[in-house]
């Protein structure tokens, strides 16, 4: 997708009306070397994705393993900023191992996360990762994507590394 129009008017850029809601899709996946079942409950115990992801875990509503409408709430970048992240599980088939969640980040940032798991072996599994970023229409969502562009493909898989090492760490304590 190309960038933005615009033109250039007394030293300002103006983005052109045609610069709609702008959307961006990283799909990472990466094989896993532990049982499906252990990646699924990783997957699926919010309370514990700050042992793993990049993220503060401040609440989940209601709490428990993971359910439809689930929401939960956490905090990401340096202390001193809590940036707030919103994380609301929309689709869970545990007979697929495949889940999918709303979230909400900061500037208006939203993302539609698809995950899903898939057996290779008993002791083996392949994890895909789908994230559909989603931006503000205008300047700002322009601005927001032209700021966080080198993160929308390595912050997907930098969160996939992260559970395939916490999965093959757990997996490799339990044999």
């Amino acid at each position: 997708m190309a960038g933005p129009e615009f033109e250039l008017r007394s030293r300002a850029i103006i983005f052109s009306t045609r610069c709609a809601a702008m959307n961006y899709v990283s799909c990472p996946t990466s094989i896993v070397n532990a049982p499906v079942e252990l990646v699924w409950m990783l997957l699926t115990r919010p309370e514990g994705w700050g042992d793993f992801y990049d993220v503060r875990i401040t609440a989940v509503d209601p709490a428990g393993p993971a359910v439809v409408g689930q929401t939960v709430f956490a905090e990401s970048g340096p202390r001193f900023l809590h940036l707030k992240l919103q994380f609301r599980f929309a689709e869970i088939a545990p007979l697929n191992y495949k889940l999918g969640f709303d979230a909400r980040f900061p500037f208006g940032i939203t993302v539609r996360e698809d995950m899903s798991c898939v057996p290779v072996g008993p002791n083996q599994c392949r994890v895909n990762y789908h994230c559909g970023f989603g931006f503000p229409t205008g300047w700002r969502g322009a601005l927001m994507r032209r700021l966080i562009r080198r993160r929308l493909d390595s912050g997907p898989a930098d969160s996939l590394a992260r559970l395939r090492r916490a999965a093959e760490e757990l997996h490799a304590k339990s044999t």
